[in-house]
């Protein structure tokens, strides 16, 4: 009998009918799933709106550095002329720098025939020798410098010009016993580079042990302070002006600042992939992977050059400002809330009580993750809900 009423009530409808007997249990609660949440401050300030675009994170141009046909040194007093620089033969190269090594002033960039040939700094290269009665020329004056910077002229004897004189000739001979080097006086061609700063090992395109003939390709080279460069659609030129600061989105998401230094006055149109000429007046061409848009090229220096840590030539996005309003009110761009019909709302917190207010919003930074916001029940130092972070 009763199994016969329990199945009369069920089959009458009734979870509902049935909770007064044998079945008045709870109904099993619908499982929701709460999301944590945390507050942020109205905060007044300036909100920039910015346009992203792609760039390339790296350390500008590179640089071949090339071998030189090197004098067998002599040995001291010895040796023809008044350098008793003997005759130019080709070196075996015994030492390489490993890529990414960073190398300064006086510092050794490789070795031939088991001498350093150091970095000197100077935006001329050396294309002769330096010896006592050569002519004078700006070559001899950097080359000096380098004498002084590096102390091998104690007495200050040197007077630094374009003269090659006996009190230089005595620095290189200070410079030649601190090396290891025959002390003849005389600064072979190839015994030292002359680059205008630090640099930083790009690639190694020669071998240890190989012959090094003039002109064989052992270094490239690039600055030591990374850059980013932007090919900026013409369109966007109007943005940019060198000086302004920009945001950096590095491969991990991180953003680190920077600052225009350069904007190319020169566009560049793209040529088309299957053509080897060199007019580029052109037409449209589709069959090139890039946009077909003149570019200018951007290049744009970090505030924060540790920030570029273990990168080359890795891509990133950069945040350049479109409008900028200050001294607004600005809230998180996550304590937004959509409204039905359109618009957004906030979620005010006073205390334990949270009330959602309307609120119109202006400027957009997704860089920051501001947005600029009013409303007549807003104000700084306001306290809204956001989502946890």
């Amino acid at each position: 009998m009763l199994a016969g009423v329990l199945v009369a009530v069920v089959a009458g409808g009734g979870w509902a009918a049935a909770r007064g007997g044998l079945l008045d249990r709870p109904a099993a609660a619908t499982p929701t799933t709460e999301v944590p949440t945390g507050t942020a401050t109205v905060t007044r300030t300036e909100v920039v709106e910015r346009q992203q675009v792609a760039g390339t994170l790296g350390y500008g141009d590179s640089v071949t550095v090339p071998g030189q046909s090197q004098g067998d040194g002599g040995s001291s007093g010895g040796g023809s002329g008044a350098g008793g620089g003997g005759q130019t033969q080709d070196g075996i190269l015994t030492r390489l720098p490993a890529v990414g090594a960073v190398v300064r002033r006086g510092q050794t960039l490789f070795e031939v025939d088991g001498h350093p040939v150091p970095l000197w700094y100077g935006t001329r290269p050396a294309w002769r020798a330096f010896q006592l009665g050569m002519t004078d020329g700006s070559d001899v004056q950097q080359l000096e410098a380098n004498l002084v910077a590096l102390g091998h002229d104690p007495d200050r004897a040197i007077t630094v010009d374009r003269h090659y004189s006996w009190a230089t000739a005595a620095a290189v001979k200070r410079w030649q016993k601190a090396t290891g080097r025959a002390q003849t006086g005389a600064v072979q061609l190839g015994q030292v580079v002359f680059l205008p700063g630090p640099i930083r090992v790009a690639t190694v395109d020669a071998t240890v042990g190989a012959p090094l003939p003039a002109g064989t390709a052992i270094l490239t080279v690039t600055s030591t302070r990374p850059q980013v460069t932007v090919a900026l659609e013409t369109a966007l030129q109007q943005l940019v002006r060198r000086g302004d600061r920009v945001e950096v989105i590095l491969p991990d998401g991180k953003t680190t600042r920077g600052t225009v230094a350069r904007v190319s006055r020169v566009a560049t149109q793209p040529s088309s992939d299957s053509s080897g000429s060199d007019d580029n007046s052109g037409s449209d061409d589709n069959s090139g992977s890039g946009s077909g848009q003149a570019t200018v090229q951007v290049t744009i220096r970090l505030a924060n050059p540790g920030a570029a840590k273990g990168l080359d030539q890795a891509p990133v996005q950069v945040a350049i400002a479109t409008q900028a309003h200050q001294g607004v009110l600005a809230v998180p761009i996550s304590a937004l809330l959509a409204r039905p019909g359109g618009g957004y709302a906030v979620e005010l917190v006073e205390g334990a009580t949270h009330r959602r207010v309307p609120v119109r919003t202006g400027l957009f930074d997704e860089t920051a993750g501001l947005v600029e916001v009013a409303g007549a029940e807003l104000a700084e130092g306001a306290t809204v809900e956001v989502p946890a972070p």
